[in-house]
Order: C-alpha cells, then sequence, then structure tokens
C-alpha cells in the first residue's frame, strides 16, 4: 500500500501525492518555446519530483539530459579540467540511457583519459555542440542541485559558454545549441555571482541574463491536497471530511510541499496509539493540530537547513525578527537583497505587496526560536516555569485567565518601573517568553498575520485540540480599546468560541493591574492589565 513520502523523489505508484501533471504542462510549453530558465526554490519544494516527472513527458518529442550537480564534488570545480572531467563522469555514467551518438560517447572516453590539467572547458562544448548537430531529436538539458556549484567561478564559466551557444541559436537557428536548458535549486544564479565577482563587476553581465522568468506554482492549493487525500481516504476509509482537512493543512502549510506532505506522514503514522484510539480519530481537526505541534517538535532537514541560514546570515535573523516580534510592516522591494534571500531560501514570500513569512508552520517555529534565543527575560522564564502545573484546569484545558494574573505579578515584580517605550517594544514579547514554557510540549501558539503589528497581536493557542485566542495590545485610549473589545468579538465568532481574553500593555499613572471578567453579550472576556 501506499505511503505518504518526504524523503527523496515521490513516485506515483508508491507515495501518495499531488498531481504534477499541470506544472509539467506548463514548463513544458516553456520547453517548447526554447526557453533557458531556473527553478529556484526553497528545500524539499519538490523540484527534483517535478523534474523526474518532467523527463518522462518530454522523452516522446526530446532528448533529456538529466544530471545532478551533487555529484560533482568540491575538487571538481577546483580548474576547468577537473570540472569538464566530472561533468563527463556524469554523462558516461548515463551513456546507455542518453542514447549518444557513437562520435560523441568516443569523445566523452577521450577527454576522461586525458589528463585534467590539459583540458578547457570549450573542448566539452565542441563535444556538446555536436551532440546537440547530430542527436536525433532536440536535446534538453536539466541540471539539479546546482547550489552545489556555489562559489565557483569555473561554473560561471559553464554558464557564459552556454549562454553563447543560446545566442549563437538566436542569431542562426541553424546553430547546434540545446532546445532548453533548465537549472534547479535552491539559490539563484545571480546570487552565485555576488559572492564571487568584485563588488563593482557582480551585478552587470551575468552570465545567466538570458533565463526567463519562472513563474510556474510549485506549492500545493488546497484543493490539490484534498485530491491526494481523497486517494488516502480510498485505500483508508477514516470518514475524514477531505476538503476541510485539506483547508487546514493549507493554512499551517501554505502548501509547502514538504510540509503538506510531514503533516499528512505523521498523522497517518504516529498518531495512532498516541492519544489516538484509529485513524478515524487522527484525521480530525485535533490530530492535524497534533500533527502540527510534533511536526514543530522534531529535527528534520528542512529545519535544520532554515536555521542554518539563519545562524550563518544574521541580518536575515534580524530582518524576521522584526517583521515577527516588532510587527513591523515591510513593503516589498525587489531590489533588496535580503528580501531576495529570504524568498529564494524559502522564509518569506510576497502578499499584497508586502513581505510575509512563509506560512504559519515557520511562524511558529521562528517564534519559539526568536522567544527561545532572548536572553532579555530569563527570570520571566523561570517563573513561569515553575508554576507551569498551575496552570491546567480541572477539565484539562489551560486556565488563561491564571497565566495573565500570574504573568502580570511576576512581569510587574520584575519590571516594575517599565515605561512605555518598554511596553511598546517588548512587551508583547515577555508575554511570549512567558507563555512558552507554559504550554511546551502539549501545546503550540501561533499569531494571526493580519493583527501582527506595532499595535496589536493576536495569540492562537493551540491545547489538546483546544484553541484560546489571547489579543494582546498597548492602551491607545478608551476608544481605541473599545474597538479592541469588539475586533476579539468577531475573532471569537470566527473560531466558534465564548471565551475570549485580552491583555493589554498599558503605561498610565491611573491603570489597575489585574484580570476581570466582562460580559461581551453572549460570549466572555477575561481582561487583563499589565
Amino acid at each position: 500500500m501506499k505511503k505518504f513520502n518526504t524523503t527523496g523523489l515521490c513516485i506515483p505508484h508508491k507515495h501518495y501525492m499531488v498531481s504534477t501533471d499541470e506544472r509539467v504542462r506548463q514548463i513544458r510549453a516553456m520547453v517548447d518555446e526554447g526557453d533557458y530558465f531556473c527553478i529556484n526554490r526553497g528545500r524539499q519544494y519538490g523540484k527534483t519530483t517535478t523534474l523526474f516527472a518532467l523527463e518522462g513527458a518530454l522523452s516522446d518529442s526530446y532528448n533529456v539530459v538529466r544530471l545532478d550537480f551533487q555529484a560533482i564534488s568540491t575538487a571538481g570545480y577546483r580548474t576547468e579540467g577537473s570540472f569538464v572531467v566530472s561533468f563527463c563522469r556524469l554523462l558516461w555514467r548515463k551513456r546507455t540511457k542518453l542514447g549518444m551518438p557513437h562520435g560523441v560517447r568516443d569523445g566523452v572516453s577521450n577527454l576522461l583519459a586525458v589528463d585534467e590539467d590539459r583540458i578547457r572547458l570549450d573542448q566539452l562544448f565542441f563535444l556538446l555542440s555536436d551532440w546537440c548537430e547530430e542527436s536525433d531529436k532536440p536535446l534538453v538539458l536539466i541540471i539539479d542541485e546546482v547550489d552545489s556549484a556555489t562559489n565557483n567561478q569555473v561554473f560561471l564559466d559553464f554558464l557564459a559558454q552556454l549562454r553563447l551557444q543560446y545566442l549563437e541559436r538566436e542569431e542562426d537557428p541553424e546553430a547546434p545549441a540545446f532546445q532548453s536548458v533548465i537549472l534547479a535549486g535552491v539559490t539563484d544564479v545571480r546570487h552565485l555571482r555576488a559572492r564571487i565577482r568584485d563588488e563593482d563587476q557582480h551585478k552587470v553581465n551575468s552570465p545567466w541574463n538570458i533565463s526567463v522568468p519562472f513563474n510556474v506554482e510549485m506549492s500545493f492549493s488546497a484543493k490539490e491536497t484534498a485530491q491526494m487525500l481523497a486517494d488516502y481516504e480510498a485505500d483508508h476509509e477514516t470518514g475524514m471530511d477531505v476538503e476541510d482537512i485539506a483547508r487546514q493543512i493549507f493554512d499551517y502549510t501554505h502548501g509547502y510541499p514538504f510540509l503538506v506532505s510531514r503533516i499528512c506522514q505523521i498523522a497517518d503514522e504516529e498518531l495512532v496509539g498516541n492519544g489516538f484510539a484509529d485513524l478515524a480519530t487522527a484525521w480530525t481537526e485535533f490530530g492535524m493540530d497534533e500533527a502540527v505541534r510534533r511536526l514543530l517538535s522534531e529535527t528534520n532537514t528542512l529545519f535544520d537547513s532554515l536555521m542554518g541560514k539563519l545562524h550563518n546570515y544574521p541580518e536575515l535573523r534580524g530582518k524576521l525578527r522584526a517583521l515577527l516580534m516588532r510587527g513591523e510592516q515591510v513593503g516589498y522591494v525587489p531590489d533588496d537583497n535580503e528580501q531576495q534571500q529570504l524568498i529564494m531560501y524559502g522564509f518569506a514570500r510576497v502578499e499584497h505587496n508586502k513581505l510575509v513569512v512563509a506560512n504559519r508552520v515557520f511562524e511558529m517555529r521562528l517564534y519559539v526560536f526568536f522567544v527561545g534565543e532572548s536572553e532579555a527575560d530569563p527570570g520571566l522564564r523561570v517563573a513561569a516555569g515553575a508554576d507551569r502545573s498551575a496552570f491546567v484546569a480541572e477539565d484539562g484545558g489551560l486556565d488563561v485567565p491564571k497565566i495573565m494574573a500570574h504573568f502580570i505579578r511576576d512581569h510587574n515584580r520584575i519590571h516594575g518601573d517599565a515605561g512605555e517605550r518598554f511596553l511598546e517594544e517588548e512587551g508583547r514579547e515577555r508575554f511570549l517568553t512567558y507563555l512558552s514554557p507554559i504550554i511546551n510540549g502539549t501545546g503550540t501558539y501561533s499569531v494571526e498575520e493580519q493583527t501582527r503589528d506595532q499595535r496589536r497581536m493576536d495569540v492562537v493557542v493551540h491545547w489538546l485540540g483546544r484553541r484560546y485566542v489571547i489579543e494582546l495590545k498597548v492602551w491607545r485610549g478608551e476608544r481605541y480599546h473599545q474597538r479592541g473589545e469588539q475586533q476579539i468579538r468577531a475573532y471569537l465568532d470566527y473560531f466558534g468560541l465564548r471565551v475570549g481574553y485580552l491583555l493589554s500593555f498599558d503605561f498610565r499613572r491611573t491603570k489597575r493591574p489585574g484580570v476581570e471578567r466582562i460580559a461581551l453579550g453572549d460570549a466572555v472576556l477575561f481582561e487583563g492589565t499589565v
């Protein structure tokens, strides 16, 4: 029986997967046009699976040369000769499948027999041109994992030769050249050049300025995820509401392929016997929340890659921290290098011409990371951890009014003289610092994106199948305060809840710290004042 797969290539007869047909159709249209282009997406975004399907779809009309540059070691980029030898080894491994003309095969064999110090890059391209000329069908070159070429001048020279071949074809349609060249990886070739060239050179005469934009949507829509779940449901008959579960998964992942598959994999393989009686109970809203909690608690290759980037590029970490913790609204600027890197590595996307974190799972993971790395307030973290058991109600839920009351008490004890600047810039981070050790291991929290600004933030706590909406805001006057109460009432209606929570950071000397219970029609609001 098929399984969900999150490692390596997804194969239709072995794995539950979203159909690649529409993506392949769109990419094939670009190949038919003779385009050269890059497929740049974050780690584990389904690039290799799509290229595998594309290779099969193109085979009727083209001879496809699909190579993986992961197979070229660092030494393979040392000189032109070492690169040519490494490239020829990749070709030689696939010589039978590729159907090389005899002359090309002999040429590859000869290059492998020559001392690499005597080989130049143009010798490889004379051979590739012969292949393009002699092939019975147009040649398409696909190179996966081009990130392996990062920081190597010889790879840029390789791209320059491809570019020259392309330009010659444009001038003379009879000139031998690849029908299409596709480079796939995380890193945009422009960033490769930026790391190698001197500052006054790296933005001009790019060796890959012939590349056309790649606008094919690689993320999974809720509809596509529902189709995958329908395939699963036909085998397992769990009784799940396929469309509703697909929508919930999309709300968490925004269609990031690895995250979609991993949530499904956890629900299928890990929940039964661990708080869930069977698959029918696992494939519910509660089950998806628990799958996300487990996902956020694990170490995996995707999270390792993302966190590694934050350690290596502190400027990116600073921009993400400002975006999440400070609530800064960041307009999208196409020429901003840091924004382009955040998008390239998969941290962010553009929505309504603003830069936003790519999906809710990344947000939740990043909040935990930023709160955890903060050394500004160990006292609050220790105080919360010491009282953790006291915050669980008799029915197993969270006693949020008690959490707010203890936070106000401990905050005023530790930071009783905090002024307006502190409350505006750090108050909400203090509460998240306090909340994290209380729910850690049992629950998670997320922040509603549309409320994350410098004045207001709605935190949604997920705890054992229950949700608690806590609005955090800075006091801005009675009228603004009343509007905040109306907003949280709207959120309660959205989530189908009758109890809400409001925590105000109030710097007035006349404030009355504490928690009080307020009726909002048929709903109840617990309002705390710091």
